[in-house]
């Protein structure tokens, strides 16, 4: 039996339950997911081959004037990134490609990565910041709640896991999964006193 078991089942959208040889395993899909797609992006820029996505039509984005500044600022550390931009006006910008890991709603990912710009300044501490950024892709990157997945895609998400470094707890540093052991389960129900 793999370490994380085989997916049984999933609890309201959120947690994936699967049986190990110990007992009980129970995920957080989104955290876990969260933290292969980190450790997927943090690979690839150290390796500087981040695969991208170009947008069949660039998507040209709304953006305040001091964003539009902040792009032709960092756009050449933001392509590191595996995202390509262009300032495209007074108050726009435009997309044009995205990391293939992400590739999804193209705007709100860049809003995001965005905002974090904005609170980090210049393009030097941008570089210093990579995993912050990065940590906020991963995050946009990820399964969401209430998706419902099947028992297989379930089972993927287990595999990935079991695949990955630092597992154990998602970008924030919350547990991404937790196991319960057949015998403290028995012990909550009083089974064999």
């Amino acid at each position: 039996v793999p370490p994380l078991g085989y997916a049984i089942a999933q609890l309201h959208g959120i947690y994936v339950l699967a049986q190990n040889a110990d007992g009980l395993v129970v995920v957080d899909m989104h955290a876990a997911h969260e933290r292969i797609t980190y450790e997927k992006l943090k690979a690839a820029v150290l390796t500087g081959a981040v695969p991208t996505q170009r947008l069949l039509v660039p998507e040209v984005l709304a953006v305040s004037e001091a964003d539009a500044d902040r792009v032709e600022e960092v756009s050449e550390s933001l392509m590191h990134l595996g995202i390509v931009l262009e300032r495209s006006g007074l108050q726009a910008v435009t997309i044009r490609e995205v990391p293939s890991l992400l590739a999804g709603d193209a705007a709100d990912l860049v809003r995001d990565v965005l905002a974090d710009v904005g609170e980090l300044g210049t393009s030097q501490r941008i570089e210093a910041a990579n995993e912050s950024l990065l940590a906020t892709m991963a995050c946009h990157g990820s399964v969401r709640a209430h998706r419902q997945l099947t028992l297989t895609e379930m089972n993927a998400l287990l595999r990935e896991m079991e695949r990955t470094p630092n597992a154990g707890q998602c970008n924030h540093g919350r547990p991404t999964y937790m196991v319960q052991s057949l015998e403290a389960l028995d012990g909550m129900f009083l089974r064999g006193q």
